[in-house]
C-alpha cells in the first residue's frame, strides 16, 4: 500500500492541490500561443484511476484508491472539496448508526471523527434512539475545517487534485478511458484505466454515452444561510404570520420558498429551511439559475423581515456560495434499487455497503420524512453502481441506479461515503485484475473495503 509521510505530503500541497502536473502523471505537454499576454497549456496525463467530482462520495473514493496504491487523479470543477457538506453548507452528515449499531464506517467516518475532534465538538449519543427526529443522529461539523481535513487526506494518499476543470468529451478505447477536460488556461487529456463518476448528476456517465433516468420533477434545492440580530422569544409571532400571508397574497413573497413557515425560518435562524424549486446543477446555466433564485428569495425575505417589530436589525450573518441540489439524473444500472427494496431492507447478494435514512422526498409543500420500521437497514448492491453496458466505469453518490423514492434516502452523505469507498475498492481491484468492476472477485472486494475500515453487509 502506498504511504506518503505527512511532512512530504504537505510540502507538496501547492503542486497537487492546484492542479500542477507531476512527473508521475504527465505524459506530454505543449503551449499554444494566443497572444503576448495569455496562452492555453495543453497536456496529457495518465493515471490508473480517475475520480470525477470531489464531493461527499468522490473524496472518499479518491482516498480509498490512493491508499490502495493506485495512481489517482481527482477532478473537481469548484474551488474546494466536500460538495454538499462544504460548498453546499449541509455540514451535518448522517446517518452512520442504525438501531444502536454502526452500519457505515471506514474512510468517511474517519474524516468526520477527525473534524469533530479538531473542533472540540461532541458526537451524538447514538445509543439513544432518534425516534422521528433523525437529525439527532446527524453529526454537526465545522464545514471550512472539514474542507481542510479532506484536502489534506487526499494529498497524504497521493491523490492528484485538479480544481476548476470539467470534462468535455469521454471515449473508451483499448480498455482505457480518455477524458478531455477544460479549465482555466488549460486543456487536458486524461487517460485512465478505471473511471469513477461522483458528479452527483451522472455527468460522466452521460458524456460516455450511457443511459440516464430522471423524473418529470426534481426536489427543490436549498440555499444555506444564517440570520441574526433579533430575539426570537420577544417576537409577535401572530403578527409575523399575518404580515407574511399578506405579502404572499400581494405577490411580493412566495410561500414555497421557506416551506410556508416564516416562524420556522426565524426559529432556526435560517439553516436548512430554504426551498429553491426546480434547482438543477446539471449545466452551468441551470446551476446559475438555481443560485440566482435562491439568493433573490433570501434578499426579498430579509427586506420584509426588517419591516417588522423586533426584526428591524435582522442581519445576514453567513451564506453559502451556491444552492445545494438534491436531485437530478440517475444512471440506468444493472439493477435499480426500488422504494420497496429500501423500506424492506432487502439484502442483496452483492451488497457492498449499507444505507440508513428515512425516505426524504422534498416538494413545494415541504417535507415529512417517512422513517424506516424498527430493525430495517437497507443495503446497496454493486450492480446499482455500474451503468448498463459499460466497462471500467462505476458511480457513487446520489446518481446510483434507483427509483425516485429510494434515491431520496440513498442520496444522503453517510450513504454516499459508503458507496464512494465501495466503488473505489471495486475500481482498484478491476485495475489490479485487468477487468471491470462487476467482474472483480467479490470476496477480495469485501476484504479490501474492510481492510480500510468499511462495513460490508454479511453475505446473503
Amino acid at each position: 500500500m502506498k504511504k506518503i509521510q505527512r511532512r512530504s505530503a504537505l510540502a507538496s500541497l501547492g503542486m497537487f492541490s492546484f492542479g500542477i502536473s507531476s512527473a508521475d502523471f504527465l505524459v506530454k505537454e505543449k503551449t499554444i500561443r494566443i497572444n503576448d499576454s495569455h496562452s492555453i497549456k495543453k497536456q496529457t496525463l495518465k493515471t490508473d484511476i480517475l475520480v470525477v467530482g470531489g464531493g461527499t462520495a468522490g473524496v472518499v473514493a479518491a482516498i480509498q484508491a490512493g491508499r490502495a496504491g493506485k495512481k489517482t487523479i481527482l477532478l473537481e470543477n469548484n474551488s474546494q472539496l466536500g460538495g454538499t457538506t462544504t460548498t453546499g453548507g449541509v455540514a451535518y452528515p448522517g446517518i452512520f448508526f442504525a438501531w444502536g449499531q454502526q452500519v457505515i464506517s471506514g474512510i468517511g467516518w474517519e474524516l468526520v471523527q477527525e473534524a469533530v475532534a479538531l473542533n472540540d465538538d461532541t458526537l451524538p449519543n447514538f445509543s439513544i434512539p432518534h425516534g422521528k427526529n433523525h437529525p439527532r443522529h446527524q453529526v454537526r461539523l465545522n464545514g471550512p475545517l472539514y474542507s481542510l481535513i479532506i484536502e489534506e487526506k487526499c494529498i497524504e494518499a497521493g491523490v492528484h487534485i485538479r480544481f476548476y476543470e470539467t470534462p468535455t468529451k469521454i471515449t473508451f478505447k483499448n480498455n482505457s478511458w480518455t477524458v478531455e477536460t477544460i479549465g482555466k488556461g488549460i486543456s487536458t487529456e486524461i487517460i485512465c484505466n478505471q473511471l469513477i463518476d461522483c458528479t452527483g448528476n451522472a455527468y460522466v456517465t452521460s458524456l460516455a454515452g450511457f443511459e440516464l433516468k430522471r423524473g418529470e420533477e426534481v426536489q427543490p434545492g436549498s440555499l444555506m444561510f444564517e440570520l441574526g440580530g433579533y430575539d426570537f422569544d420577544k417576537l409577535d409571532l401572530n403578527l409575523l404570520r399575518t404580515r407574511y400571508q399578506e405579502e404572499i397574497k400581494k405577490g411580493n413573497l412566495d410561500n414555497t420558498e421557506f416551506r410556508n413557515n416564516i416562524v420556522g425560518l426565524l426559529k432556526s435562524q435560517g439553516d436548512n429551511i430554504s426551498h429553491v424549486l426546480g434547482a438543477d446543477s446539471t449545466t452551468s446555466e441551470l446551476h446559475t439559475l438555481a443560485n440566482l433564485k435562491g439568493r433573490a428569495s433570501l434578499l426579498r425575505t430579509l427586506r420584509f423581515l426588517r419591516t417588522l417589530p423586533g426584526l428591524e436589525k435582522t442581519k445576514l450573518l453567513d451564506m453559502q456560495p451556491e444552492t445545494a441540489v438534491r436531485e437530478t439524473y440517475r444512471i440506468a444500472g444493472h439493477y435499480e434499487v426500488t422504494h420497496e427494496d429500501y423500506v424492506t431492507g432487502k439484502h442483496f447478494d452483492d451488497a457492498v455497503s449499507y444505507s440508513y435514512y428515512p425516505i426524504d422526498l422534498h416538494d413545494e409543500k415541504g417535507i415529512i420524512p417517512k422513517h424506516l420500521n424498527e430493525g430495517i437497514v437497507p443495503t446497496v448492491p454493486l450492480r446499482a453502481l455500474v451503468p448498463k453496458n459499460s466497462r471500467n466505469l462505476i458511480v457513487a453518490g446520489r446518481c446510483i441506479s434507483s427509483d425516485r423514492l429510494a434515491n431520496s434516502a440513498l442520496r444522503v452523505q453517510a450513504s454516499s461515503m459508503g458507496m464512494g469507498q465501495a466503488a473505489a475498492a471495486a475500481a482498484v481491484l478491476a485495475h489490479t485484475h485487468k477487468t471491470t468492476p462487476l467482474e472483480v472477485p467479490f470476496q477480495e472486494l469485501r476484504q479490501l473495503i474492510e481492510a480500510h475500515g468499511g462495513i460490508v453487509p454479511p453475505l446473503a
